[in-house]
């Protein structure tokens, strides 16, 4: 399928979307560092570091990844760990870690049935193409799905919402899981998608466009990361429901950012993606609050 956005505007926008929110990102994480080598409490920080380091690494070793992408992830990670970790045993699991592993495994699971799939029905000479493209995810898309997830948990404690960390940091996780789990089983097993904005069937992969097998797939995604995350950080199951259905309202939204910005060539996929994780944060927080 053609490109709709200029290559170079995309790359512009992905550039602008690593180093702003990377930057941003990393300098959340300088506290936790220096934390780490200090004589009195720095013990639990450094496990942290130690279980991000080890979840970088993998994604890295699997391919899923890019070395760049493998280190936002850990910043990413490590931010999650901690500023969601509760008190008691294996303490780092009982926290936004385990959501946040929940997501990788369902999207890493999901890309390979999906892309294997797709292989299947593929020329040689496609296959040959294919195996080149396979380098994993880039640090832009990584930042794009999962920077927000960062961001909640370090905003939410400066500018004190602590009580609705747990809904947004699940809507957000919920939201990347279910646009990455459509997407690649979609793509693999849905036939020809319709666009959301005119219901009418059009090319597989087009911006915008939802299938519902897809769509079903994604669904369950995301309430199979809410049920991780509800479990693992001890919020009630209302909480767990403001995440479930802010992830959700995100989901659609990255589908209308499809069928219209992006098809225009306005915005690029990172772009969609980190707007559409927003979204999901957003929504989350207005349900604990009205709720």
């Amino acid at each position: 399928m053609a490109r709709l956005i200029e290559e170079e505007r995309e790359r512009r926008q992905s550039g602008v979307l690593v180093w702003g929110i990377g930057c941003l990102l990393g300098a959340a994480c300088v506290p936790v560092v220096e934390l780490m080598g200090h004589p009195n409490g720095g013990s639990w920080a450094l496990r942290a570091g130690l279980v991000s380091l080890t979840f970088g690494l993998v994604v890295w070793a699997l391919r899923a990844g890019t070395a760049p992408a493998a280190f936002c992830g850990g910043m990413i990670c490590l931010l999650v760990t901690l500023g969601t970790e509760r008190i008691g045993p294996w303490a780092e699991m009982r926290s936004g870690l385990s959501p946040l592993l929940a997501l990788f495994v369902l999207t890493f699971l999901a890309g390979r049935v999906g892309r294997a799939r797709i292989r299947e029905a593929a020329t040689s000479l496609q296959r040959a193409e294919f195996a080149k493209e396979r380098r994993g995810r880039r640090a832009s898309q990584v930042v794009a799905n999962l920077g927000a997830a960062g961001l909640v948990v370090a905003g939410a404690h400066v500018v004190g919402v602590d009580y609705a960390v747990g809904a947004m940091l699940l809507g957000v996780l919920a939201e990347a899981t279910a646009d990455t789990v459509s997407s690649e089983i979609g793509s693999a097993f849905g036939g020809a998608p319709y666009l959301l904005t005119t219901l009418r069937r059009v090319e597989a992969g087009t911006d915008g466009a939802v299938s519902l097998i897809g769509t079903l797939a994604g669904m369950a995604g995301a309430l199979t990361v809410i049920a991780v995350g509800v479990w693992a950080m001890g919020v009630p199951w209302r909480t767990g429901l403001c995440g479930l259905v802010g992830g959700l309202a995100g989901f659609g939204f990255d589908s209308l950012l499809g069928a219209t910005f992006e098809r225009r060539g306005w915005l690029g996929n990172d772009l969609v993606n980190f707007a559409s994780t927003i979204c999901a944060g957003a929504v989350a927080l207005g349900l604990v609050w009205v709720w």
